[in-house]
């Protein structure tokens, strides 16, 4: 470190230890890389510093964005979080590419039919080969709700795969250690989660319900006398909600199991009625509550010993290739028939040939 706490390289002589040390050669700049997690790091300023490497290569492996970040900025990151941000910086590329184009996903068929006829005008081409897949398997708008899930990509299967790229290139026994050892973090930094957690529901399901609780009062829901609602909003939003089946014809309600902004609506309507006892989280599918959270999570990864402690097997660690006894005198036999069959074709087809 100099006077101005600038850090230097500098080459020392040691060849001998029992003298003082002498500098031989004195470097300006330091090429050595160090880097350091900061909070200052968030996920806008990553999008920001890679969007320029997604847009010219969307292919870019994630290691090379990695890398390449570290060393550019000295900042540490991990691979999960470099993969999320690669997926918004397309996200983001995409949005600039095409300013005037609408992102988004139907639930009704009705809009499905109405954006794949838009989506014919731009390129029929795709549009036609899009269509030989059965929208069951891409399309929300015809999904049955019995996943009680929207997800559309496997980004679940995706982040457990990006936990065990350090230990992929392990033998077998070191690449399972390495996973159970991340199942025990994993499940330990979990349960910290859940004892903050006062529930009923999860801490994701709470912020979906507020966001839509704050939405919902902005509709009008209109009683039939029955058990269903005719609940309007903006921009001719306006659907209908069964009480009694729980359903909603957006088909959110369905779908993820929580409700919706129409069903939110309905329950601030009945709740002007003084003698009908509304509880909102009985709307809501019991995946989504903190106690099957918990169980999820109720099944542990004992530790084990050190690989010193651990029992010797009995079966044996070496296999002695087989003794086999090998006749000579019956192979060369055999090889001089191979031998004159072989001729004997040859000079079959040479005649034939006169």
């Amino acid at each position: 470190m100099d006077v101005d706490n600038n850090i230097q390289d500098v080459d020392v002589d040691m060849s001998n230890p029992e003298s003082d040390w002498f500098i031989r050669t004195l470097s300006q700049t330091h090429t050595c890389l160090q880097t350091r997690k900061l909070r200052a790091c968030t996920a806008s300023l990553i999008i920001k510093k890679i969007l320029d490497q997604v847009e010219a290569n969307p292919d870019i492996p994630l290691r090379a964005i990695h890398d390449h970040f570290q060393k550019t900025y000295h900042v540490g990151i991990s691979m999960d979080k470099v993969f999320r941000e690669k997926d918004k910086g397309l996200q983001s590329a995409v949005d600039q590419l095409f300013p005037n184009s609408e992102h988004k996903y139907s639930t009704t068929i009705p809009e499905f039919e109405h954006l794949m006829k838009e989506f014919s005008q731009y390129d029929n081409e795709a549009c036609e080969w899009l269509k030989k897949i059965t929208p069951a398997h891409w399309a929300v708008s015809h999904f049955l709700g019995r996943a009680v899930s929207d997800a559309l990509i496997s980004n679940m299967c995706e982040v457990f795969n990006g936990k065990i790229d350090k230990g992929r290139n392990k033998p077998v026994i070191g690449c399972l250690e390495y996973i159970r050892e991340y199942l025990m973090k994993r499940i330990g930094n979990v349960m910290k989660e859940m004892k903050k957690d006062k529930g009923p529901l999860t801490p994701t399901t709470t912020n979906i319900l507020a966001v839509r609780k704050t939405i919902a009062s902005q509709y009008i829901a209109r009683w039939n006398g029955g058990d269903k609602y005719e609940v309007t909003g903006a921009l001719q939003d306006q659907h209908a909600v069964d009480v009694r089946n729980q359903t909603c014809t957006c088909k959110k309600w369905e779908l993820i199991g929580i409700p919706c902004r129409h069903a939110i609506a309905t329950l601030n309507e009945m709740s002007k009625d003084l003698e009908v006892d509304l509880d909102i989280y009985k709307w809501v599918h019991k995946v989504y509550f903190l106690e099957t959270w918990k169980k999820a999570y109720s099944f542990k990864v004992d530790p084990i010993k050190g690989r010193s402690m651990w029992p010797k097997s009995e079966c044996p660690t070496k296999l002695s290739p087989l003794h086999i006894v090998i006749r000579w005198e019956s192979l060369r036999k055999k090889e001089d028939k191979v031998r004159v069959k072989g001729q004997a074709k040859r000079r079959g087809q040479v005649k034939v040939m006169e």
